[in-house]
């Protein structure tokens, strides 16, 4: 996850396909990136709640929204809004068992991505 100014995002994605065009493709894939405008916008997502819930799913693999609700202690209806809410970001995955979803999180891990300075191409990786 990045913090970044929508220049920014767009800098990238014109380099990207210039060098794409050019034929300067990659070995591997790029790694997936998610980026917002900036931590106020981040910190609505990615809530101590939301990082709790998501960590949940990765460990204990719930066989549903709802076993991942009695999992953290909280209303079906939170963690369902929740769970969605992380799915359009991509962060969440829902695999449809039945009449049942089951969330899956298909990453192992979260870096985060703020600078701290204007400009500053260079910061440093936080893990989440």
């Amino acid at each position: 996850m990045t913090v970044e100014s929508l220049a920014d995002v767009e800098a990238r994605t014109r380099d990207a396909f210039d060098k794409a065009l050019s034929g300067d493709v990659p070995d591997e894939d790029a790694p997936h990136r998610l980026s917002f405008g900036d931590t106020d916008e981040m910190a609505v997502v990615f809530s101590p709640r939301a990082i709790d819930l998501l960590r949940t799913v990765a460990r204990e693999e719930p066989a549903s929204m709802r076993e991942a609700a009695r999992m953290v202690d909280r209303d079906i209806k939170d963690v369902s809004r929740n769970l969605d809410q992380l799915a359009e970001y991509g962060v969440v995955e829902f695999v449809e068992e039945g009449r049942a979803k089951r969330p899956v999180v298909p990453f192992d891990d979260i870096e985060i991505r703020l600078p701290l300075r204007a400009g500053a191409d260079d910061a440093e990786h936080v893990e989440a």
